[in-house]
């Protein structure tokens, strides 16, 4: 079984606050002290792993089904660095404004925050391949939408993403506008929703099915190829961990392979 090493109150100056981190070991790692691990981090941190102080019932259980599939032979073993989201989720997960909710966005320095202190901090404690092509973002629904944009803004950092019901409709569809061209740089991008997935936040309506179908569409248009980008619609899929629990370890294996 895999370690949970869990820091609180690490330090985001870019956001001026502590945040806490869950940094997951898999099995063996103390033991084999030359291997070099990819490193998958995850937003919601606090929902991430099957965990004692993890903060609900219902969670990703991410270190299980990393452990099921590396028992499987399906995937080489993973570090996963969850991030706890801090105070005002929708704020720090949001890259632009969406005045229809009265968020200001506050993602920019989030995202700054990963690539400026987390990852370094990581990279200079674990034993990592620090490449983009050896480094993941995932999470969902806002979280989906921040992975996507740490993609899209630092392809050279993030060349996995996954973004599981992500809220690609928020600030007027604007990652659809800034998301032009392919980065030309190593690209795997995992999207996913239920097919008739749908909620509405302060009376805004988010058709995740529809949204996210129709972001897969464009991201072809503008040049990723079959083997970079994957949709999965899911018949009956809702908003919640329970779902995103379900289709975590496929998107485990298609992301992370």
């Amino acid at each position: 079984m895999g370690h949970v090493h869990i820091i609180r109150d690490f330090e985001s100056p870019q956001e001026g606050f502590t945040r806490t981190l869950r940094i997951y070991t898999p099995d063996g790692y103390d033991e084999h002290g030359e291997h070099r691990y990819p490193v998958l981090y995850m937003h919601d941190g606090q929902n991430v792993f099957a965990h004692p102080e993890s903060s609900v019932f219902d969670t990703w259980c991410a270190n299980h089904a990393l452990e099921a599939l590396v028992a499987e032979g399906r995937l080489e073993p993973w570090i996963i660095v969850a991030v706890d989201s801090g105070p005002g989720r929708f704020q720090e997960y949001s890259p632009w404004d969406e005045p229809r909710n009265q968020v200001k966005a506050r993602g920019p320095q989030y995202a700054r925050f990963l690539v400026e202190q987390v990852k370094p901090y990581v990279d200079r404690v674990y034993r990592t391949r620090p490449g983009p092509e050896w480094t993941g973002a995932m999470g969902s629904s806002l979280g989906g939408l921040i992975s996507l944009y740490l993609g899209w803004q630092y392809p050279e950092v993030f060349g996995r993403i996954g973004a599981l019901s992500p809220t690609v409709m928020w600030s007027e569809r604007q990652l659809f506008t800034k998301w032009t061209a392919h980065s030309q740089k190593w690209s795997r991008i995992y999207l996913d929703a239920g097919s008739t997935e749908h909620i509405a936040t302060d009376n805004v309506p988010l058709n995740y099915g529809v949204a996210t179908r129709e972001f897969y569409s464009h991201l072809k248009q503008v040049g990723y190829h079959d083997h970079e980008v994957i949709l999965v619609l899911e018949p009956g899929g809702q908003h919640h961990e329970k779902d995103w629990q379900r289709r975590l370890p496929f998107a485990f294996r298609w992301l992370l392979s």
